[in-house]
């Protein structure tokens, strides 16, 4: 039988055994509880990291849809702070709580400073919309108004035209006769003594009236021209021209019949002549004629 004296000890020492066993029981407990709460730890290490991954990206995308010198400088510096607690987050252990919360903080308040920046940058593209828009539709607006003035300049220029041709005179009824020394017509070319040429000028109540030179120019078969002196020239499109005949005239607006002559003392040969007559500029009447 047990001794009396012993049981004290026995119960003492189940006691003890029961106690360790609940002791190591609670031990492996909480280190379960750790390893959990660490692997948990690790995850939203993990998590944080990737979110301001995330953010690092985001700014040098939303870099990229801005042109305001400023606001770049402010996302570059932004970005720089994500990119610095990013690093942060890399040197903490997951079992730093602490610093991991307060690393979590950070991001919500990159992520609101984040959400302001693209506010802002939607503004600022919606306002470089609207400008575009404006400055498109000033732009149609002007090359509209520069198609009207050069259809307007054109127009008028056509106008301008129109007005000097039909300021231009004009002269018909051109007849060249060949006289001989009776004042005859002649019959053969080499009895011809003067060229008698009749023209009349016609009405024009546009044309500019007064004194006005006319010349006369006449073109012999080998293209040569008729004149008196070499230097009896007049001004025609940027060139000088050598003139047989010049006549002053009054002119009024009405038609005016001229006559002129040339004095033949050069030798005249048969074939086709050419009278080209000239005022204010102008070729005003052409005519051919042929000495037999």
């Amino acid at each position: 039988m047990m001794n009396k004296k012993n049981m004290p000890i026995i119960v003492t020492g189940g006691l003890l055994i029961v106690l360790l066993i609940g002791l190591t029981a609670l031990l492996f407990s909480e280190k379960q509880t750790n390893k959990e709460l660490i692997q948990e730890f690790q995850l939203e290490k993990e998590d944080l990291e990737n979110e301001y991954t995330r953010f690092a990206q985001q700014y040098d995308e939303l870099k990229l849809t801005v042109s305001n010198d400023s606001l770049a400088a402010l996302l570059e510096q932004e970005q720089l702070k994500t990119q610095r607690l990013l690093e942060e987050l890399r040197t903490v252990k997951s079992s730093n709580a602490t610093e991991i919360r307060r690393l979590k903080k950070e991001l919500a308040t990159l992520r609101k400073v984040m959400v302001g920046y693209i506010n802002q940058i939607d503004s600022l593209n919606r306002l470089t919309a609207h400008q575009k828009e404006v400055i498109a539709e000033v732009t149609r607006k002007y090359n509209d108004a520069s198609q009207q003035i050069t259809t307007l300049a054109e127009e008028k220029k056509d106008l301008d035209k129109k007005v000097t041709l039909a300021a231009q005179l004009d002269a018909t009824n051109i007849v060249v006769l060949p006289q001989n020394k009776r004042g005859k017509k002649a019959r053969k070319v080499k009895d011809i003594m003067k060229l008698k040429i009749d023209f009349t000028i016609a009405k024009n109540i546009t044309a500019p009236t007064g004194e006005k030179t006319v010349y006369v120019r006449i073109t012999k078969p080998d293209n040569g021209v008729l004149t008196k002196n070499p230097a009896n020239t007049f001004p025609y499109e940027n060139r000088e021209l050598a003139y047989s005949i010049k006549k002053y005239i009054e002119y009024n607006g009405e038609a005016q019949d001229i006559t002129v002559y040339w004095d033949v003392e050069e030798f005249l040969y048969a074939g086709s002549y050419r009278l080209n007559i000239f005022t204010d500029g102008n070729l005003i009447g052409s005519s051919e004629f042929v000495l037999d």
